[in-house]
């Protein structure tokens, strides 16, 4: 089972390599990063690292025993004791229960080490499965939303209301 880690720059070559194999299947259910993140990804994880250290953004990495980066799971924008979740699991990884499981421990991570009391998350109506894994990690629909030309849902989960 892969383990969650906090990210760090020497994640930067085996996450560069998640997002360019998983590029295309990313693509069909979140709007695409451009070639501008391959181009820049250096500088960009630098920038990540910053914010990080700022306590402004949480980024983590779902990492196998033998090092290959298999999802990401962050909270950005950490602010008022609130941060949006996103997460991506590799193709390979997929259906496999690592999104959920993944959600979970960053839902404790929130609470216990970032002093968090709420998390949002959005996704698109056409994305079932993220659907489905932020309703089993206690996540419930607050709004319609426009993203990116797609029709999505707005969520929002109460970490005071305990674990999931």
């Amino acid at each position: 089972m892969p383990r969650i880690q906090l990210l760090r720059l020497d994640h930067a070559p085996a996450l560069l390599a998640f997002e360019r194999e998983n590029r295309a299947y990313f693509a069909a259910s979140v709007p695409d990063r451009g070639d501008q993140y391959f181009d820049r990804f250096d500088e960009r994880h630098a920038s990540l690292l910053t914010e990080q250290a700022a306590g402004l953004c949480f980024f983590h990495v779902l990492v196998e025993d033998d090092g290959e980066i298999v999802g990401r799971v962050n909270l950005v924008d950490a602010a008022d004791g609130s941060a949006e979740l996103g997460y991506r699991i590799a193709e390979r990884a997929a259906g496999r229960g690592l999104a959920t499981a993944a959600v979970r421990e960053a839902r404790g991570l929130a609470v216990a080490q970032y002093g968090l009391t709420g998390l949002r998350a959005v996704t698109t109506l056409d994305n079932p499965a993220s659907r489905a894994v932020l309703a089993r990690t206690g996540f419930v629909p607050v709004g319609e939303i426009d993203l990116d030309g797609r029709p999505g849902l707005r969520l929002v989960c109460d970490l005071q209301a305990g674990p999931v």
